[in-house]
């Protein structure tokens, strides 16, 4: 059979249009498969944040953080805890991406369009040790129009080549095998799935009316990852080292991130590494307006509220809103319930709460100043935010303390809250906001937080007592295992190769995205910095491109 392009790519997301963009540009032929319609262009990034992180940024400078590459790499490193054989790839690759956010990748952007707000944000903050896990400073850019401005300069230029001809987007042909020749990957089988109506995000149907083959010699899956798939993420979940899976989880991505392009790579000889390697979310909330099933958004908190898990007991540093996410989600398992608590005040959630997400951000998705000044600076907290507090099956308020563990132990059915053990944990923090001082970890992070202007600015309330009513009412809200993404994946070298269990790569397959654990099979090791998502898919949808537009 003749073939149809120099490059197949599986998967119209943001590391796919990277990739093909990357080609075209080179002057190679492409065709992109993708399962969803064609309003589903740009996949999973769509509905993100638009967080990139960036080292020694111009915003970074501005705000008086100072970063540098060595600092990054020892955060990295410190956060990736790199343990095994199979991490070569991975590390290189890491250390490869911190170089691309010190240098190219922040100008390269730039020159496409992307603008970034200009107050850095601290995400994931760690809590422990210099050289141990988390951010040792702000380095989470949110950009202008979220994910949806990360995408539009690569849909820019990917609709350029498809007009020019040197793109094709085949909607709803979902790739089921890969095609090998004398060893080689030289193409891709599928089915043609019927039409659907279904808006962006929900579930589309996968009825089938007939059948698909194309070839080409290079191959480039960038499919994305597990996280709506609870089957798969059950069978991979870390069971020794995080204790049991949830019972119940809320999907932090829609239902067609499945993982069946990595079984399906397998059998065209792909090496699988790290799979137990993933990052869910402990703040998960059920949607109250969903879209895709199972929808649960996340609350990327400031540093304020209080955190209980299902028995009532506080949660220790670094297990604070915002620190650490993998040692939270390993204390919160360890009661044998799947669910924790925040408690906090209305001035705390005016001041502290956002919601993860494009949908959830419409001020920052619009790109416009005087949309973030009205929504930010009004008399309640963001309005998707008080939607949720109004209208969300999680959250609780009430005036006193009593009606608010009532109501806490009425919506799980079980009086697992005893109104005076959590009222004596109260009370001991508010004593500890009556000086300067203090012993507790958390208001010691607080007041930390605060030294940094932007947090002073938009993301830390003032210290104040939980029990004061003047800065009521109480609010409560029950808070899910959220899954999100794939850590580990398809093993590639650092041009986006993808290797067999031999570490030889396999000829005409490459790999970007998620599937490949955002580059190298897992480049972010155990833990992730936050904004290395989008900028993983970045990256090595990038490399990938322009090795296998090299070599073609």
């Amino acid at each position: 059979m003749a073939d149809e392009a120099d490059a197949i790519v599986i998967g119209g997301g943001l590391a796919g249009l990277v990739a093909a963009a990357e080609l075209a540009d080179a002057g190679r032929s492409v065709v992109i498969l993708e399962q969803e319609g064609s309003n589903a262009l740009g996949g999973q990034a769509f509905w993100s944040l638009g967080g990139l992180f960036f080292v020694d940024s111009p915003e970074q400078r501005r705000m008086r953080i100072r970063d540098s590459r060595e600092l990054a790499v020892q955060d990295w490193m410190g956060s990736a805890q790199f343990d095994r054989e199979e991490d070569y790839w991975p590390r290189c690759t890491a250390e490869a991406y911190v170089d691309f956010a010190a240098g190219e990748m922040r100008p390269w952007l730039h020159a496409m369009g992307m603008r970034w707000f200009p107050v850095v944000g601290w995400a994931e903050r760690g809590g422990a040790l210099a050289d141990g896990h988390g951010n040792s400073v702000p380095r989470f850019h949110i950009t202008w129009g979220t994910g949806p401005g990360v995408l539009a300069p690569f849909i820019r230029r990917v609709g350029e080549h498809e007009q020019a001809g040197r793109i094709k987007i085949r909607y709803r042909h979902q790739a089921s095998r890969l095609v090998t020749t004398n060893g080689a990957v030289t193409g891709v089988t599928g089915e043609l799935l019927e039409p659907s109506t279904a808006e962006r995000g929900q579930r589309s149907g996968r009825g089938v009316i007939g059948a698909f083959e194309l070839s080409a010699p290079k191959v480039i899956v960038t499919s994305g990852g597990i996280g709506g798939n609870f089957d798969l993420v059950r069978a991979n979940w870390p069971v020794e080292r995080l204790g049991p899976a949830p019972q119940t989880m809320v999907a932090g991505v829609p239902h067609h991130v499945d993982g069946r392009m990595v079984a399906i790579a397998q059998d065209a000889g792909a090496a699988l590494i790290n799979a137990d390697r993933m990052w869910h979310y402990t703040e998960g909330v059920q949607n109250w307006a969903p879209i895709w099933p199972d929808h649960g958004i996340r609350i990327l908190p400031g540093p304020s509220s209080m955190w209980f898990d299902a028995l009532g007991d506080r949660l220790a540093a670094p297990c604070m809103p915002g620190f650490d996410t993998l040692s939270t989600l390993k204390r919160i398992l360890s009661t044998g319930y799947d669910y924790s608590w925040f408690v906090l005040t209305q001035s705390i959630i005016k001041k502290e709460f956002a919601l993860s997400g494009s949908e959830q951000n419409p001020d920052l998705t619009s790109g416009k100043w005087l949309n973030v000044l009205k929504t930010r600076r009004g008399a309640g907290a963001p309005p998707p935010v008080e939607a949720f507090k109004k209208h969300g099956a999680d959250f609780i308020v009430r005036d006193t303390l009593p009606e608010l563990v009532s109501a806490m132990n009425t919506m799980t059915g079980e009086d697992l809250l005893d109104h005076q053990r959590i009222a004596a944990q109260i009370q001991a923090r508010d004593r500890e906001i009556e000086n300067p001082f203090s012993k507790d970890a958390q208001v010691t992070a607080i007041r930390g937080a605060r030294a940094y202007l932007g947090d002073k600015l938009i993301r830390t309330a003032k210290p104040h007592r939980i029990l004061d009513p003047v800065h009521g009412p109480l609010i409560a809200v029950r808070l899910h295992v959220l899954t999100r993404k794939t850590l580990g994946g398809l093993h590639t070298n650092l041009d986006g190769q993808v290797l067999d269990a031999s570490g030889a790569t396999v000829p005409g397959l490459y790999a970007a995205g998620e599937v490949a654990g955002f580059g190298g099979g897992g480049y972010h090791g155990y833990n992730a910095l936050e904004g290395t998502f989008l900028g993983g898919c970045i990256f090595s949808g990038r490399n990938a491109g322009r090795h296998a537009a090299a070599n073609a």
